[in-house]
């Protein structure tokens, strides 16, 4: 019997899949700035919950140092002077128009992508200031002297979310990093409003303004793996030491080759959307594969179909367990889970920590190379 489908409830799998399966598309597009929260508390240990509060002086990062790695992000008009926020405002913590370009113990400096607006966010995303950046970021400066903040320090964890999700995609994961003793940073850009080069630069900005940190991680789902490597063609920082890729399209996504055209993906999943298709010239293709040792976790089912009859071959409803391949890694392993619960999955979770601390996805038997040698023509960073 023929299978027969309607494209667009097809399209709407899609979106789901790659936006994540709890209302998510409906949250990327609410206007950010300015707005109540209707639950605050969830957020509200954002990073603070690595913050040491005792009575260490004023760190020495001047202003400057934020606007340095900054030049390639998006900028349009020019900021309005800085200003000091009197009554600090509630915002929904800039997931998908904002931009981060530093990070302090949960406090943020954001860079709005449509009118270049630069603010500064506390852990529970409150607006503090706003302006442009160097204001905003002396405006952290004196906090750290008031609130008597100590230097960063230790491992870093960077959390970088896929197209349409946001920081608090990690939400599980989290805490059993903060217990395993990692500092967490939710790293948050506009996923579906620039291309994928333009956010790596917002991460880029990030990483430079980790003062103090001393070793660096990723935990990637999806898009978010191609940003890091992204990142690596232009930037490296020797404090980087491993990453873990869930559900990566490392060789592209079929279901963007499908739904390309469409008008309905164009709007939703924005420039980046178009950049995640299996084209031989495209860009992802053109990513360096990281030096640094990574590992590889996959969403499947260990069968010839997956969770989805239109991805070739086994799958997580989104990617194919072939796409997340890259040569090179240090560690490959398939967890039954769909490809928006990759982050909340406890396998996923404990291979993440344990590859963290061991270089191993495992607690016992073997690693599960892909050899770089098949990697001979690829790009290197």
């Amino acid at each position: 019997m023929m299978l027969r489908f309607a494209p667009g409830r097809i399209l709407v799998a899609v979106l789901a899949g790659l936006g994540g399966l709890s209302g998510c598309i409906p949250e990327a597009f609410r206007m950010e700035a300015g707005q109540q929260e209707k639950s605050d508390s969830e957020e509200s240990q954002r990073g603070e919950s690595n913050a040491t509060k005792t009575e260490t002086g004023k760190t020495e990062t001047n202003a400057a140092d934020f606007e340095k790695p900054n030049t390639d992000t998006p900028n349009t008009d020019t900021p309005q002077p800085a200003t000091t926020v009197s009554v600090p405002m509630k915002t929904l913590g800039g997931r998908q128009f904002w931009g981060d370009l530093a990070f302090f113990h949960g406090w943020r400096i954001q860079k709005n992508v449509f009118t270049g607006h630069v603010r500064l966010l506390d852990p529970q995303n409150y607006s503090m200031a706003s302006g442009t950046l160097p204001e905003c970021a002396k405006r952290l400066e004196e906090i750290k002297a008031e609130k008597k903040l100590p230097q960063m320090k230790g491992a870093a964890v960077v959390m970088i979310h896929g197209i349409l999700r946001s920081s608090r995609s990690f939400k599980k994961m989290q805490q059993p990093l903060i217990d395993a003793g990692y500092t967490t940073i939710g790293f948050d850009y506009p996923s579906t409003r620039v291309e994928i080069e333009d956010s790596a630069e917002f991460l880029h900005s990030v990483i430079e303004s980790l003062d103090g940190i001393d070793e660096i991680n990723f935990v990637v789902h999806s898009m978010g793996g191609l940003l890091v490597r992204s990142y690596l063609s232009k930037h490296n920082d020797k404090r980087i030491k491993r990453m873990v890729m869930l559900g990566v399209p490392n060789n592209g996504a079929n279901l963007a080759d499908i739904f390309k055209g469409n008008v309905l993906f164009r709007t939703v999943m924005g420039p980046a959307g178009q950049q995640l298709v299996e084209d031989p010239q495209g860009l992802i293709k053109k990513l360096p594969i990281p030096e640094f040792e990574f590992a590889i976790i996959a969403g499947g089912r260990n069968t010839e179909t997956g969770f989805n009859p239109f991805v070739p071959g086994d799958d997580d409803g989104t990617v194919a367990v072939e796409s997340a391949k890259l040569p090179g890694c240090a560690d490959f392993a398939i967890v039954n889970a769909l490809h928006s619960f990759l982050m909340g999955n406890e396998q996923s979770i404990k291979m993440t920590i344990n590859f963290f601390k061991h270089g191993r996805l495992h607690e016992v038997g073997p690693a599960h190379p892909i050899p770089r040698k098949e990697a001979a023509d690829s790009p290197k960073p």
